[in-house]
């Protein structure tokens, strides 16, 4: 604003600018909300216009930054295979499933659901007679798991039991923890019932603690014995008892393996036990474990084993009785005709053989019986 005379009122000189910047204020105002609508408007149009905007983002290469979407952390660990939520029958996705393709899956061998369910009955019969309690033994899950992941993740204190299965010529490892041990030595030992076992931490485990344990073991090994009786006839020899993963060490940490975590409780005490077999250790008997058996023995069934050996003593076979055998030219073969004669080395008083297909059962004489040829049996030539 331009003042023309210099007497004027210096108040409304100072009135005028004040109303002045009002206006300028406003108007910078104005402008500012003029773009930021412009801006929003441009971000909407962004996002509507995504999936057919090539022609868009060339003529505003500012709206590429602003449309670059951050992943939240649900979905890097989706991306990864780290869920929260992934249960653990699921398939494994992302990087994690990369990681474990290797890895071969137990499920492949059906038949070792068969034979730890057995050994989950087994067990608690056998410790209900070691320990003289009410022993309760459940099957918490079977996983796949590399050598040296599992070595890692073991809680400490434990021990670790070695073991041998002597006609597979190859070790296995069980892991009991704390709370198993002390609750079995206070079982043996007379402890009170309803009182919670007495736990030390901090101290080595004593030469009693021990012996205890690797009693417990041994029963173990021979459950786990007959668990695999039916399937193959194996022996497992315990070996030595460790306190320290490093020394149980039994295969490459970076093979597979089968884990079979057990859970022991006897009323108010108890604990859980882990059983390790490697894959290497199963691979004798590896054609086995692939069969789908069905039924608690083993696909044997008493009932339909005494019918079936019923109807084969019923079935009909058909008798060959051979009088003599020759070896002849093929030339002499094509030269036979009618009215050929063959003789034969056999006489009347030769023995005849009786055969079924290609075995030779019996020898025996030829005769007649009425109006019918007959064979008299001399000797059986197959064992009973």
């Amino acid at each position: 604003m331009t003042i023309a005379d210099d007497e004027a009122d210096p108040d409304a000189v100072i009135e005028s600018s004040s109303a002045d910047n009002d206006k300028s204020g406003d108007g910078e105002e104005n402008s500012d909300q003029d773009d930021l609508a412009a801006e929003w408007d441009a971000m909407v149009s962004g996002e509507e216009g995504e999936g057919d905007g090539a022609g868009a983002d060339m003529e505003s290469p500012s709206s590429a930054g602003q449309s670059t979407r951050v992943l939240n952390q649900d979905e890097i660990d989706s991306l990864l295979g780290f869920d929260d939520d992934h249960t653990p029958g699921a398939d494994q996705t992302g990087i994690q499933a990369i990681l474990n393709s290797a890895l071969v899956s137990y499920e492949r061998l059906p038949m070792l659901e068969v034979v730890f369910d057995r050994l989950v009955r087994l067990m608690s019969t056998s410790l209900r007679n070691f320990t003289s309690d009410n022993v309760e033994v459940s099957l918490d899950n079977i996983a796949s798991i590399r050598f040296g992941d599992y070595l890692n993740s073991i809680p400490l204190p434990a021990m670790l039991s070695v073991f041998k299965a002597e006609e597979w010529d190859n070790f296995g490892l069980i892991t009991v923890d704390s709370s198993l041990i002390y609750s079995i030595v206070d079982v043996l030992l007379g402890g009170r019932r309803g009182t919670a076992a007495m736990r030390i931490e901090g101290r080595p485990y004593t030469t009693i603690e021990r012996s205890l344990v690797e009693r417990m073991v041994h029963v173990m090994l021979g459950d786990l014995s007959a668990a695999f009786e039916p399937l193959s006839p194996v022996t497992f020899r315990f070996d030595r008892l460790e306190t320290n993963p490093r020394f149980a060490t039994i295969s490459r940490p970076s093979n597979a393996a089968i884990v079979i975590r057990l859970r022991i409780d006897m009323e108010d005490r108890g604990g859980r036990m882990e059983m390790l077999l490697p894959y290497a250790t199963l691979e004798p008997v590896r054609e086995l474990l692939l069969q789908m058996f069905m039924g608690e023995k083993f696909g044997r069934d008493s009932i339909w084993e005494t019918h079936l050996a019923n109807e084969l003593w019923l079935t009909e076979i058909e008798l060959e009785a051979i009088l003599d055998q020759q070896t002849m030219k093929l030339s002499d073969v094509f030269a036979l005709r009618p009215g050929s004669q063959i003789m034969l080395s056999a006489t009347p008083e030769s023995l005849v053989q009786l055969r079924c297909g290609d075995v030779s059962l019996y020898t025996a004489r030829m005769g007649r019986k009425g109006d019918q040829l007959a064979v008299c049996i001399e000797d059986r030539l197959i064992e009973d």
